[in-house]
């Protein structure tokens, strides 16, 4: 299993980016797309995640209202739209995969993107 996260980039406080995330490898369609973020000197953190069949939907209250998730199933692709963004938004953002049930336990997901870095100035 492969991901491979991309749309990262440097906007300024107020901008929007969206994060893709293209998964290959798995056997069945039936897996969880999660994206979580590291920031400079902290750990990661989950942002949010998206059931199997699209329908259950979880964000952190950090970015609640900011952001918004999606996935296309067909091309076996996760999306993260990242709105009104802040500077402490800044962080490499991953995505990350498993197969069940939705979870924010960055533990339970044992594939992973590379990363894709966002950076946010005032």
């Amino acid at each position: 299993v492969q991901l491979q996260a991309s749309g990262g980039g440097s906007v300024q406080a107020g901008g929007s980016l969206r994060l893709s995330c293209a998964v290959s490898g798995f056997k069945s369609d039936y897996f969880v797309i999660a994206w979580f973020r590291q920031a400079p000197g902290k750990g990661r953190e989950v942002v949010s995640c998206i059931s199997a069949e699209g329908g259950r939907k979880y964000y952190a209250d950090s970015v609640k209202g900011r952001v918004s998730i999606d996935r296309d199933n067909v091309k076996k692709e996760g999306y993260l739209y990242l709105d009104s963004l802040e500077p402490r938004d800044t962080a490499v953002y991953y995505c990350a995969a498993k197969t069940g049930v939705s979870s924010v336990d960055q533990s339970a997901y044992p594939y992973w993107g590379q990363g894709t870095q966002v950076t946010v100035s005032s």
